[in-house]
């Protein structure tokens, strides 16, 4: 591959990236999620459960502790993981400076993510920019560096949609598909919760001239549940995204009305794609985002994947070429900006 990869410590060679995760978060804040009744109570084994299903606790919404992010990374490292995606919007808790910090600590590449998180996390100005306006910050985060740091974001996105979008998310949606085709950047698209919502943000990000191809729909996982839907997105191109993996509750708490596929069947749809010749189309993650999530306060960290399960995929017949393809090849053709030298 030609071109290299903007990390936070600068720009490294696609093949030096090794195993990489595509869409995770070190630095971040979701406390705007957070209930009305929710509590802020440290983490004990004894509410570890209540915490991690019942979504109702501050402190487990707000990763900030760039000690504790150094020293996950240093498991994930051990583990084989080479690069990590932090897919961090403004917004949402996105600090270059910290990214930097645990990066050089950690010795992982980190990548990090530029735009906007879904309407409630927009910062104030965002009602009054234009679409251009927008392709242009997001631009200048990749071609100049963010927030005056000189550190450059590597990927477009998370971009946050909700359905229905908000007029603000399309815009921004927009906006971000416009500065892919500038940049060749890879876009990244937090879909809203409805079947139908991967298929049209993809539509309305191509009609703004993104290409399918360096496109990614997160969260596949708890969106689409039928093969063939999952077939149907895949058909049109773009990169679908199982990056719930660790996430073992049996439905999904944002709406309980969803029944949450687990470790399991996330393998096995990716098998069922990996049959039908999408093999190339396929990237995987954990969505680390709240400190439950971590091996400090209990979770499963990083490594999950590493651990446990990338030897489920062999273990169900996916075969070492398709999890490179899934873990290593995929991931470095969609960070690897084209055309550019270090």
């Amino acid at each position: 591959m030609s071109g290299v990869v903007h990390t936070v410590l600068g720009p490294v060679a696609p093949d030096r990236l090794g195993h990489v995760q595509p869409h995770e978060h070190l630095l971040a804040d979701l406390s705007r999620y957070a209930p009305d009744d929710a509590v802020d109570e440290p983490l004990t084994p004894a509410n570890y459960f209540a915490v991690r299903v019942d979504r109702n606790n501050r402190r487990d919404m707000v990763l900030d502790e760039v000690d504790t992010a150094v020293d996950e990374l240093a498991l994930y490292r051990e583990a084989g993981g080479g690069t990590v995606v932090d897919a961090t919007p403004v917004g949402l808790g996105r600090d270059p400076a910290g990214l930097r910090e645990i990066s050089r600590r950690s010795g992982v590449h980190v990548v990090m993510g530029s735009g906007y998180y879904v309407a409630a996390f927009h910062p104030p100005q965002v009602a009054a920019l234009s679409r251009d306006a927008i392709t242009r910050q997001i631009t200048g985060d990749i071609e100049e560096g963010a927030d005056d740091t000189g550190i450059r974001a590597g990927v477009i996105g998370e971009i946050g949609m909700s359905w229905p979008a908000h007029p603000d998310e399309v815009k921004v949606l927009q906006g971000a598909a416009q500065a892919q085709a500038a940049t060749g950047a890879a876009l990244l698209i937090h879909p809203g919760r409805h079947p139908e919502a991967p298929l049209l943000h993809l539509r309305q990000a191509v009609d703004a001239g993104a290409d399918p191809t360096r496109t990614v729909l997160c969260h596949v996982d708890r969106t689409l549940f039928e093969p063939d839907e999952m077939l149907a997105l895949a058909d049109t191109g773009c990169v679908l995204e199982f990056d719930l993996f660790g996430t073992e509750s049996s439905y999904y708490p944002p709406d309980p009305t969803v029944d949450l596929p687990n470790d399991g069947m996330r393998v096995r749809h990716i098998a069922a794609l990996v049959a039908a010749g999408h093999g190339d189309r396929i990237t995987i993650a954990e969505d680390v985002c709240r400190r439950t999530q971590l091996t400090r306060y209990g979770g499963e960290g990083y490594a999950h994947i590493l651990r446990r399960v990338l030897p489920l995929m062999s273990a169900r017949g996916i075969g070492p070429e398709d999890i490179a393809r899934i873990t290593r090849t995929t991931p470095a053709r969609l960070l690897t900006l084209p055309g550019r030298t270090a």
